[in-house]
């Protein structure tokens, strides 16, 4: 009966909260839990941002939170910080968690574990991480223990209920997290299934960038009275980034990729040392790895990381983004919402996005936590349909940079002889004279000298008297025999 005056009350007190302006309190006036208060102090936070000042009152009070916002605006702890003050008292049951998260990258997945180690580090409550590449059974001994927080990718997540390791009939607080991603990915049957398998008096916890009209529809089928919190316009980067865009026009197709290639080194050297460390991000995962070793060859810190590296690989590279020795991470989009690396100086688009809303995803690794950043596209004539839907989506034009690389001017070519005027004749034409049509052809000459020869003189004298050139001396005596002394010989 609790439960169901709470819905009520929560479906007449149904708000949406649009939080523009500054900072106005502290994490202390949020009624966190002391413990938790403590560990956000020791994180070195004072204030909190307006995603989470608007959706961590409404979280406590145990309402369902829609929460629109672009990144870098700090969604993670707005649902990590409540969830960790709801969740301080009870304890877990064996195979049932108490919480779940899903996200939709193994890098995102990573990501909001880390801020629940560093949020909760003064309480007693326990986590696991389900994402693909790491194995099964170290999994299903923590799961088997049980957990308060359960967090994971949806793929793993079905796998693991299908094995009949997971229930997820005592989940109190669902968060969905980059909700638009999912939808890209192809994952919203996937959250409507998991969706099914949880009780419907959960609380949850939905956020994303973008309000696509697939997620409204899911808001509105498993949301109950949201508390809508939108901070920025949806779809909008954020003010603290520096955008442009430089429009490349390559030469011949064959040598286009590498003229591109060309482009990128030049606008990392023209950064100079304001290029501290860049993600540089790729469409399609052999670009990726193409443009990442082109680096390291010209001597560049670089490396890629993309969906079909292993797990362990692509840990290891984050991490060495992540500390600093690494400085240039090529990437594909599997990358561009599960990084947070505050101080990324750069985001460079080696390709302009197929999709729009992947552009403000990319360049929202920089310009992070109130911080300064710079993006820059790189647009190739093919690529200006998508740098134009990128732009009405953003409701701005990008500015355009001049080229790094400066085309030389062509050389002078030597003066060509001056060409003499035509003059026209004045004399009459004469016509060119005309084979007659059936004029028979000529035979060989060999044959024409035979046909056209004269009776000669006698034998062995030409038509001229004059002896024949021919045996001479060496003429057998046969020869000059009569026909009938050869028979009668």
């Amino acid at each position: 009966m609790a439960i169901r005056a709470r819905q009520i009350s929560d479906a007449r007190a149904k708000s949406s909260v649009r939080m523009n302006r500054t900072y106005m309190t502290k994490f202390n006036e949020l009624n966190l839990n002391p413990k938790v208060l403590k560990a956000i102090e020791e994180a070195g936070y004072e204030t909190p941002t307006p995603i989470q000042e608007g959706a961590i009152p409404a979280a406590l009070e145990g309402r369902d939170v829609l929460g629109i916002a672009q990144t870098g605006t700090g969604k993670t702890a707005s649902f990590t910080l409540p969830m960790i003050t709801l969740l301080a008292r009870g304890r877990a049951r064996a195979r049932m968690p108490r919480s779940l998260v899903l996200c939709p990258t193994r890098e995102l997945a990573a990501q909001v574990a880390e801020n629940f180690d560093t949020y909760a580090k003064h309480l007693k409550l326990t986590k696991a991480l389900l994402i693909g590449g790491v194995s099964f059974k170290e999994q299903d001994a923590l799961i088997d223990r049980g957990v308060d927080v359960l967090i994971a990718t949806p793929g793993r997540l079905l796998d693991h209920f299908e094995r009949g390791k997971l229930l997820l009939t005592g989940v109190q607080i669902m968060v969905v997290d980059e909700a638009d991603r999912m939808l890209d990915m192809g994952f919203i049957p996937d959250i409507e299934r998991i969706f099914s398998l949880t009780p419907f008096t959960r609380q949850t916890l939905f956020f994303s960038a973008t309000m696509a009209s697939e997620i409204e529809r899911i808001t509105d089928t498993f949301l109950s009275a949201p508390t809508r919190v939108e901070v920025a316009r949806q779809a909008t980067a954020s003010e603290t980034i520096e955008q442009g865009v430089v429009m490349f026009k390559g030469g011949r197709r064959d040598r286009e990729a590498s003229q591109k290639r060309n482009v990128l080194r030049a606008l990392i050297d023209a950064e100079g040392e304001k290029c501290t460390n860049a993600i540089i991000f790729c469409n399609r995962k052999t670009d990726v790895d193409i443009c990442a070793k082109s680096l390291k060859k010209y001597g560049y810190d670089a490396a890629a990381i993309h969906g079909d590296l292993d797990q362990s690989q692509r840990t290891k590279t984050l991490d060495g983004f992540r500390d600093g020795s690494l400085r240039l991470l090529v990437a594909s989009d599997v990358a561009a919402r599960g990084l947070d690396v505050p101080s990324v100086s750069h985001v460079i688009n080696f390709d302009v996005p197929g999709h729009p809303e992947d552009y403000v995803h990319r360049i929202g690794r920089t310009g992070r936590a109130g911080r300064e950043g710079k993006a820059i596209t790189i647009c190739s004539s093919r690529d200006e349909k998508a740098l134009a839907a990128v732009e009405k989506l953003i409701q701005k034009e990008i500015p355009r940079l001049d080229s790094p690389i400066k085309t030389e001017e062509p050389k002078a070519d030597a003066p060509k002889p001056e060409r003499k005027p035509r003059t026209r004749s004045t004399e009459p034409k004469v016509a060119p004279e005309t084979k007659p049509a059936h004029e028979p052809k000529s035979a060989p000459e060999t044959k024409t000298r035979t046909r056209d020869r004269k009776p000669s003189g006698g034998r062995g004298k030409d038509s001229g008297g004059r002896s024949v050139v021919g045996m001479g001396d060496h003429l057998p005596s046969f020869i000059a025999l009569s026909f009938d002394e050869r028979r009668t010989g």
